[in-house]
């Protein structure tokens, strides 16, 4: 046996820059995704959807279907096996979607009403195409409108809490010298990862073995185990390598899908959705309706805070869409009230988006911050500085640090902010005019209980075992490097597997909690093995192997306010000529406590500031009330920011310690793209002096709003230089 102990000496990986362990494997293609691994005798499904928003299948004409080259078998609501909806979940109670073919009811456009599988994926996609599926089509209601009638408050969940309330709102309204009134509207939104939503299925040795592209194996494997009755040590999930997630890759129809047709066949059998399948089966952001009022003193100190917002959510499955929330934790106010309303539409569940509540939510609430500083003649800084809260506005609450006026500190000393004069319209650059804005930003930080193991080899290195998800984010090296810190060795000893259900119960890689709650379980196990190895002995040929489950711990936490916090900056140029929008500069500062690896954290704080940018400017799906279906729902139709659109992005943080946490690690996925909206329209107001309150800002809403303003357009010939000419004819930051 030999004798090895971590070396003392070796510190500080944490915080250090590290490319990802990985990447060579990902720009080589060695890395392989969940549609890429192969397997022996591996038959191809294809999902066909509804074509109609409300009814009942009348047949499934599968005879003609079956008789085609390659073709194994069609299930559908008459013939596919039998699973079960009716329990507690991780996340409560599942969507009915992932009840595929147990009845004949169609709630909504794209609902699965069967599946088609081939030897080949050509033959099953040319079979699904050619089923012909004949419906008793029932008068169906997909229109979204603010105040719409049915609309209605939701029960509390564990999520989301409905309605918040303290004083007497309309009295503080009533004595304020400055009220705020405004409706804001954000437009339904897409997920559209780069990697395909792809899960194979086939039956190992008694064993339901699923190979996924999913944000979580431990949560996938146990909503499979119940909704097939399916003992849990009988189903693995595998998701080694994911392209992307951003809520879109929980538990979909796909993977039920793979699952019943392996059953079926018993044989493994892959399904893919298509972009144009996605916006039906993985969820999306609802549009919504926000209205904001904001009763302050005439210095800006606010007496009265009301956020209330409407959402959409389907006649199968309650989502809520928590826009309101960002309140609670940003502003106090001596009367605060926050509410969430929904309607049921016959439209596909909404579900999580990239920071969701925050992102729309932020949107609405800065942007009437902005409103408010306006109207009181005080810089948009200095009233969020005035009105900062000691506390928890709602629940009272201590922070675990809070350091939100340090962001913008830093962030107004780098982007020149004190230059700015606050009139606006008045730069003009050629036929630009230009305009700067701001707005805060925040995100929970929470952390979900997970085990892990960390073995000491015989040869000097050391293996951690988590059932963490690399969704893109370096969760391989960040674990790697908290590892390494904890053990005391040098980085290039530590190897992780992740993405394997067998390896224990995990936090899933949502809601910014991942990379806080997989280096918790880390921290303890390699501390543990540390101080064992640290005794003395020799390590038998298997290793010592030490175990952690954080479950007590996250149990035992004092409550607090546990939030990352920052700042976004935006500068933009504005040809009120043709309507067309430049963002010319972001820089976005954070406080998110511990930066475990600057390289891969600046990646995504900048990653979801350039999707920010994408839903001010460009985002929107649109639903066409005829069909009950989305027009151009793909990436042809579904307008984004492309590289030509995004600017110079800068991205940075302040020191955030936070006392007595057992990590000091707050999530940073998310908090990147809140606010950002807000920043681009209020920057957009600077430059026009015309307000934007509906998302996302299209030169033909630039175009009214200017007409409406009456705003001088420049001489386009006179007004342009050489090098903006050349600028616009190589492309550029612009918003069509």
């Amino acid at each position: 046996m030999t004798t090895t102990t971590p070396n003392a000496a070796v510190t500080g990986a944490v915080g250090s820059a590290r490319a990802r362990v990985e990447g060579r494997d990902k720009v080589t293609g060695a890395a392989r995704y969940a549609g890429e691994i192969p397997f022996a005798d591996l038959a191809h499904g294809w999902l066909v959807l509804s074509t109609v928003a409300r009814g009942r299948i009348r047949s499934v004409e599968d005879a003609p279907v079956l008789a085609m080259p390659g073709v194994l078998t069609v299930l559908h609501h008459g013939n596919a096996p039998r699973v079960e909806t009716d329990y507690v979940g991780m996340l409560g109670r599942p969507s009915p979607v992932l009840g595929i073919f147990q009845h004949d009811r169609v709630p909504f456009v794209g609902w699965p009403v069967a599946l088609v599988v081939a030897e080949t994926s050509e033959q099953a996609r040319e079979a699904a195409e050619a089923l012909v599926v004949r419906y008793d089509e029932e008068p169906h209601d997909v229109a979204f409108f603010a105040g719409r009638p049915g609309t209605y408050t939701p029960q509390d969940t564990p999520m989301v809490q409905a309605e918040t309330e303290k004083g007497d709102l309309e009295a503080q309204l009533d004595a304020a010298d400055v009220v705020v009134d405004e409706e804001y509207t954000t437009p339904e939104e897409h997920h559209h990862p780069m990697e395909p939503h792809a899960a194979t299925a086939r039956w190992d040795g008694g064993r339901l073995d699923v190979v996924d592209s999913n944000q979580g194996s431990t949560w996938v494997a146990s909503e499979l185990a119940q909704l097939f009755s399916l003992d849990p040590a009988s189903v693995r999930v595998r998701s080694e390598h994911v392209g992307g997630g951003f809520g879109s890759k929980g538990v979909s129809p796909h993977q039920v899908a793979a699952a019943m047709a392996a059953t079926v066949l018993r044989r493994p059998v892959r399904v893919v959705l298509t972009r144009r399948q996605m916006p039906s089966l993985v969820g999306y952001r609802s549009p919504t309706a926000q209205r904001i009022r904001l009763g302050a003193d005439a210095d800006g100190r606010l007496r009265a805070f009301d956020h209330q917002a409407q959402s959409l959510t389907s006649t199968v499955h309650e989502f809520i869409e928590s826009s309101a929330v960002l309140g609670r934790v940003m502003y106090d106010a001596d009367a605060h009230h926050t509410l969430h309303r929904l309607v049921r539409l016959d439209v596909p569940a909404p579900s999580w988006m990239r920071a969701p509540g925050e992102a729309p939510g932020s949107f609405a609430l800065e942007s009437a911050l902005d409103e408010l500083a306006e109207k009181c003649g005080v810089d948009p800084i200095a009233l969020r500085a005035r009105n900062e809260p000691g506390t928890g506005p709602v629940s009272g609450l201590p922070f675990s640090s809070r350091n939100v006026l340090a962001c913008f500190e830093e962030g107004a000393r780098r982007f020149g902010w004190a230059d700015r004069d606050p009139r606006p319209g008045l730069r003009r650059e050629g036929r630009w005019l230009l305009g700067t804005g701001t707005a805060a930003a925040t995100y929970p930080s929470g952390a979900g209980p997970s085990t892990a193991a960390v073995t000491a080899e015989t040869d000097g290195t050391f293996t951690v075992r988590i059932n963490a998800a690399d969704i893109g984010t370096g969760a391989r090296t960040a674990m790697t490097l908290v590892a390494a810190d904890a053990l005391e060795v040098d980085p290039d000893r530590v190897r992780v597997r992740l993405a394997d259900s067998d390896l224990g119960p995990a936090m899933f890689a949502g809601g910014s909690m991942g990379t806080r709650s997989w280096a918790w379980a880390v921290t303890l196990a390699a501390g543990d093995l540390r101080e064992r190895l640290a005794l003395g002995g020799g390590i038998p040929p298997e290793g010592i192997t030490a175990r952690s489950n954080t479950a007590e711990a996250i149990g035992a936490l004092a409550k607090q306010e546990r939030h990352s916090f920052g700042a976004q900056f935006a500068e933009v140029a504005v040809d009120v000529t043709t309507g067309e929008i430049r963002v010319r500069r972001l820089l976005g500062i954070f406080a998110a406590g511990t930066i475990v690896n600057p390289l891969t954290a600046r990646s995504q704080f900048i990653g979801g500031m350039t999707w920010g940018l994408s839903m001010a400017l460009h985002e929107e799906a649109i639903r066409d009330e005829a069909s009950g279906g989305l027009v151009g729902a793909d990436l042809a139709g579904y307008h984004l920011a492309s590289h030509a659109d995004v600017p110079l992005i800068e991205a940075d943080w302040v020191d955030d310690p936070v006392p007595g946490d057992p990590v000091g690690i707050k999530g940073i996925g998310e908090i990147g793209i809140v606010g950002v909206a807000a920043a681009v329209a209020n920057a957009v107001w600077h430059a026009t002096g015309v307000r934007h309150r509906s998302l996302p800002i299209r030169p033909d809403r630039v175009l009214r709003a200017a007409d409406a303003a009456r705003i001088p357009a420049a001489d386009d010939a006179r007004g342009r230089t050489a090098d903006e000419a050349r600028s616009r004819a190589e492309g550029g930051t612009r918003s069509a």
